[in-house]
């Protein structure tokens, strides 16, 4: 690997480790300031939270569409979701050192409204390969500005459903005495300045990374960006599967995935205008994603927890996963196009 590839590894690593202390001044001050300014629950957890967790997974969206490589935004999002899916309950899991314990509200409301936001998105791409086909190019389609607001329209009926299981809310009047709010604006501007260089820097390390090994961009997204944007992700469900709140580190996942497959990837179509998706390339990942969302369904509804051993089946998926990405790129195998 050449001298400029290796700092740019560098690169990668600091904006990694950025990004994670970034997210957590983030994560902090978006709670306190909820509890300071008494938001409803479905505020907290569908847009405070969610924003939160997920904000990296949006500036890199955001990052990639400005930097006229989307594909690579794109592919973050979708790894980071099959990451948050498979990785994120497993080391939660094990980190709890017994069985997790899951909900009904948890495995058939939230996970299934996420199976239904990957839909949402499947076939948006597919309107834009039927409707705004690509000239020359087959199963290329257009994402146009339009057809990215039908994500966003899914994601405006998740908080609808939301405020109407919260609507007796009552805010706790003594929950903000001691909250410092100027001080909790200030570290959350601090978290957001942090994301958005540290995820520049990281989109265009891993761009030439990608270029100087011949990787494609969408792949580099699905391995190397999604790990590095994760991170937050994966410390916020430890640490509540460690004090025993399981349900809110299973939650946590579920949430965070709805709101970057549903609002961090339209945004990027947004701010560019519209992007060409390359069909045979996203079909195989969300077909991995939907596969992936199928197993964790499946061990959370299994008595309504999480075993130890249902926790490494799902590393074990994920390290089949990594496999199956580097031999395509190393050209072993051809599922997906060149």
């Amino acid at each position: 690997m050449s001298g400029v590839a290796l700092i740019d590894v560098g690169i990668v690593f600091a904006a990694t480790i950025a990004v994670w202390k970034g997210s957590g001044w983030l994560e902090s001050a978006s709670d306190r300031l909820a509890t300071y300014y008494g938001l409803p629950q479905v505020v907290q957890g569908a847009l405070v939270a969610a924003v939160g967790s997920s904000f990296p997974e949006l500036a890199s969206a955001v990052a990639s569409a400005l930097q006229g490589s989307l594909s690579l935004g794109v592919g973050a999002i979708v790894g980071s979701a099959i990451f948050n899916i498979l990785v994120i309950p497993a080391l939660s899991g094990i980190a709890r050192d017994g069985p997790m314990e899951a909900n009904r509200t948890l495995v058939y409301k939230e996970a299934q409204f996420y199976m239904l936001a990957v839909s949402v998105l499947v076939i948006t791409f597919s309107m834009a390969v039927i409707y705004y086909p690509a000239d020359g190019e087959r199963l290329v389609g257009t994402v146009t500005r339009p057809l990215a607001l039908l994500p966003l329209g899914m994601y405006g009926l998740y908080v609808f459903i939301q405020s109407q299981d919260t609507a007796d809310y009552e805010a706790d009047e003594d929950g903000r005495e001691g909250i410092d709010a100027g001080r909790q604006w200030a570290l959350l501007g601090a978290g957001l300045l942090t994301i958005l260089v540290a995820v520049h820097f990281l989109v265009e390390s891993v761009d030439a990374i990608g270029l100087a090994l011949g990787v494609p961009e969408f792949i580099m997204g699905v391995t190397v960006v999604a790990g590095a944007t994760s991170l937050p992700d994966t410390l916020v469900s430890v640490r509540s599967a460690r004090d025993e709140r399981g349900v809110v580190s299973l939650g946590n996942v579920l949430g965070s995935n709805t709101f970057d497959l549903l609002v961090a990837i339209p945004a990027g179509v947004l701010i560019i205008g519209e992007w060409a998706v390359d069909f045979a390339m996203a079909v195989p990942m969300f077909g991995v994603l939907t596969l992936a969302t199928l197993h964790l369904f499946t061990v959370l509804r299994t008595d309504l927890v999480m075993t130890m051993n249902e926790a490494y089946s799902l590393l074990v998926a994920y390290l089949v996963f990594v496999t199956w990405v580097v031999a395509e790129a190393v050209g072993v195998v051809g599922v997906l196009p060149s």
